[in-house]
């Protein structure tokens, strides 16, 4: 069983700042690729941020240049560092990770349950 656990939301004001993380625990030889999704309410869930296990970055164009992305293999934990926040990144922040639970195993992907954030004065 693998797990993924989000924190560090919360409400902040516009053009503060928030650090997110996601841990992933349970039986895991390796990870692939960890993202950052977020959902507003009424929309489509969309992609914030990728990054792979050697460190590819992806990012979403409204975030770039605000948000930053990392991650610490050993800790199988990943990060969004996220500044200059705006009240329409107001979303839950989900984590998401396709995870090896063995060498020669079928990656699975697996989903947090979500951190809010809310950007409002």
């Amino acid at each position: 069983q693998v797990q993924l656990v989000e924190s560090g939301g919360g409400l902040v004001q516009p053009g503060g700042s928030l650090r997110l993380s996601c841990a992933a625990s349970g039986s895991i030889f390796s990870i692939n690729v960890m993202n950052w999704y977020r959902q507003a309410p009424g929309k489509q869930r969309e992609l914030v941020a990728g990054i792979t296990s050697g460190g590819t970055l992806n990012y979403a164009d409204f975030v770039k240049g605000r948000f930053t992305i990392t991650r610490d293999n050993a800790k199988n934990t990943v990060y969004l560092q996220m500044n200059s926040l705006k009240p329409e990144d107001t979303a839950v922040y989900l984590c998401n990770a396709q995870i090896q639970r063995s060498r020669y195993g079928v990656p699975v992907t697996r989903w947090g349950q979500g951190t809010q954030v809310t950007v409002s004065s």
